[in-house]
């Protein structure tokens, strides 16, 4: 969930509920206006498939946060993907709940079930209004006929779901079973194993077809297994993750007496989105590049100090990254938070570089497990 997460924006709130869409579906958007116009049709039919795709996942979604709700899992945020969505729990209590095979099994197949009766209710009044519309006629995903587009899409969302491919619904189900009897890291593993061995062989079939969405599918499942192979370091028991193995040392800081102006154009000559606030050599705050934008639009030049959040969680570099992530995400969340070593900053932590240097890190070990058994 924190690689998926570091590569999505918010789109809003709703019912408290943080809305978030993952950049996947930017990919999407070119990839469907392009097959518009190669099949013959406007980018405009394109950019409606588009939005056809977003409403199937709305629909599941919707359905996954009233299953949530039946079962008091109080929901932080929704994050849309092109396959499906991720839940992110208000509390760690309720994401333990969520996880458990009896409720995770039942959460896993509302995702599929909402789309299967969705499409054919939908199949159901084209018959009775248009039975002159063959709803069968190929392509089925097609511009040309969007409402066609729209029924399958979400059948066919509800069978890729199915599938036991990390991180799926079907991979869900397919690792809590897994984990009763062989334990959660490796229940974890083999269905992450599994989803990309999956993503791999629907790449090839779309090759092979040739299948434009086969292809699009395979690869969101296996960089969504990807993913999920890299945040199984978070429950690593033999070979924990502190702090200090994913912090980022190489950053900028902003001084509280620095004018907005002068921030901005420090924050142009690097890639760090959020920077620490000193005073000295005491942090006192944080801000972010979008903060001081928004902060220069609406007031115009100001001081740093005026628009810094004072409130911000701090870690040790020799904390463990699972109880603080867990820490965290029991409170509001955060966009940094400032490593210590006593009190002295030695490093910061970002969404963006921890999906980063989580993967990294991943990587590292691989190599070295290699050079273990060789």
């Amino acid at each position: 969930m924190i690689s998926m997460r570091a590569w999505s924006f918010s789109i809003g709130r709703l019912l408290g509920v943080e809305i978030r869409i993952h950049t996947f579906f930017l990919l999407l958007l070119g990839l469907s206006i392009s097959y518009s116009s190669v099949s013959g049709s406007t980018g405009i039919r394109g950019f409606a498939l588009w939005l056809l795709l977003l409403l199937a996942v709305v629909v599941r979604e919707i359905a996954r946060a009233l299953a949530a709700a039946w079962y008091n899992l109080d929901l932080r945020s929704i994050l849309l993907l092109p396959t499906g969505g991720l839940q992110q729990y208000a509390t760690h209590e309720a994401t333990e709940r969520a996880a458990t095979p009896a409720i995770g099994k039942r959460l896993g197949l509302v995702g599929p079930l909402s789309n299967l009766l969705f499409g054919l209710f939908l199949g159901a009044v084209v018959l009775t209004v248009a039975p002159e519309i063959n709803l069968f006629e190929r392509p089925w995903l097609t511009p040309a006929h969007l409402l066609r587009a729209f029924i399958w899409v979400n059948l066919l969302l509800a069978a890729v779901n199915l599938l036991p491919a990390a991180p799926l619904d079907g991979g869900r189900i397919f690792r809590g079973e897994f984990s009763r009897s062989h334990g959660a890291l490796k229940g974890t593993r083999t269905a992450v194993g599994l989803g990309q061995i999956i993503g791999i062989l629907l790449a090839i079939a779309g090759c092979i077809l040739p299948n434009m969405w086969l292809i699009m599918i395979g690869g969101f499942v296996f960089i969504g297994s990807h993913m999920d192979d890299s945040n199984l370091l978070l429950h690593s028991e033999n070979d924990p993750v502190l702090m200090r193995d994913v912090m980022l040392t190489d950053y900028s800081t902003l001084s509280a007496s620095d004018t907005l102006e002068d921030a901005l154009q420090r924050s142009v000559h690097t890639l760090q989105d959020v920077f620490p606030v000193v005073r000295g050599s005491n942090l006192v705050g944080a801000v972010s590049r979008q903060g001081i934008v928004e902060a220069l639009q609406s007031e115009g030049n100001g001081y740093v100090q005026g628009v810094m959040t004072r409130s911000f969680q701090i870690a040790q570099s020799d904390d463990s990254l699972v109880k603080t992530l867990r820490r965290i995400m029991a409170g509001q969340g955060a966009q940094l938070v400032p490593i210590l070593e006593g009190n002295r900053i030695v490093g910061i932590i970002t969404p963006q570089n921890l999906a980063h240097s989580m993967g990294l890190l991943n990587a590292r070990r691989r190599l070295r497990q290699q050079e273990r058994t060789d």
